[in-house]
């Protein structure tokens, strides 16, 4: 992804109709900054990027609320568009990835990042996106609260193909699946593979197998090369956006967790019924936001690919709705 070049397309939406030269003055600059900024020469911190955010009459917080969902952390402040409410957003970004991790994916050193995280520097916007992505894996998920991808020449193809996979996973769940499976070690060392390889792997029909692979090629996942399936382009998949189909999303992957648990296929299915705090249930929360953060960014590296797991993970309360 390149992110001077996207951080330069959102600069010029935020400018909207007006000239470089009257959005610079409206901005208090005596030079032509927009021109610069769009040049991809030099850019805003983050902090003055939210803050033209909010003249343009966009409700950040709801925004914000809107990216994070229900995983939304307690600590953010109320305002974000200073310097201080960028690290904050960039330290709830980050949870638990370790500082070094988060060098590694992005580039930047270990010292520019701890001081964004600390306020002690402010990234600029490139650095901020870049932040971002490797915090999150999300960071057309963020813009997208802020400004339509399509307006963005360099997000737009990026962001149709993350939504063509994103309403494959809502439409046909096991597809996904059967993404995960195509990348693994042992269907790469196949000299011929045949149909139903992957039904036999996963447990599933031969008919949901063609199904799968039928959607995934359509929503330009996959493509056939001889008798083998490739994969094309794997993404981090958000499916909080539609909050309804995202329940019956994870309801379905229950309903297989149970079939698999009456199976008595090999696995962790564990439980725990407790009587805490609210303020307990709260940090309880945190943790498990927390543990799933540090799972993804695991997942993420982890090679080489020798099995498909499915992992299930509920919190709430029984006794009354959760707080």
């Amino acid at each position: 992804m390149n992110f001077p070049r996207l951080a330069a397309d959102w600069l010029r939406f935020l400018r909207g109709r007006r000239s470089q030269r009257a959005f610079s003055k409206r901005l208090g600059y005596r030079s032509n900054i927009a021109y610069r900024w769009e040049s991809e020469v030099c850019f805003p911190t983050a902090a003055e990027v939210l803050k033209m955010v909010e003249r343009a009459g966009a409700p950040l917080a709801q925004r914000v609320d809107g990216f994070f969902g229900s995983a939304l952390p307690g600590a953010l402040p109320a305002q974000l568009a200073n310097p201080a409410g960028v690290a904050a957003l960039l330290r709830a970004l980050r949870g638990n990835t370790h500082v070094v991790e988060l060098s590694r994916r992005s580039g930047f050193s270990r010292f520019s990042i701890a001081r964004w995280l600390s306020g002690a520097s402010e990234p600029r916007l490139p650095e901020f996106l870049a932040l971002i992505e490797a915090a999150s894996f999300r960071c057309l998920d963020f813009l997208s609260h802020f400004v339509g991808l399509e307006h963005l020449p360099s997000a737009a193809a990026e962001w149709r193909t993350l939504q063509a996979a994103r309403k494959a996973a809502y439409d046909v769940p096991w597809s996904h699946a059967v993404l995960r499976a195509l990348e693994l070690t042992d269907y790469a060392n196949l000299d011929h593979p045949r149909p139903g390889w992957l039904a036999r792997r996963l447990g599933i029909s031969r008919a949901e197998e063609e199904r799968c692979l039928k959607t995934l090629a359509a929503a330009h996942q996959i493509r056939k090369e001889g008798a083998r399936w490739l994969v094309d382009h794997t993404q981090t998949i958000d499916t909080r956006a539609d909050p309804e189909r995202s329940r019956k999303l994870k309801a379905e992957w229950l309903r297989v967790a149970l079939a698999r648990l009456q199976g008595e296929v090999p696995g962790t299915f564990s439980y725990n019924l407790m009587a805490v705090s609210r303020k307990d249930l709260a940090r309880l929360r945190e943790l498990h936001i927390g543990y799933f953060r540090e799972m993804q960014a695991l997942v993420t590296d982890s090679e080489p690919s020798e099995c498909v797991v499915l992992f299930n993970t509920q919190l709430f309360s029984l006794d009354a709705p959760a707080p």
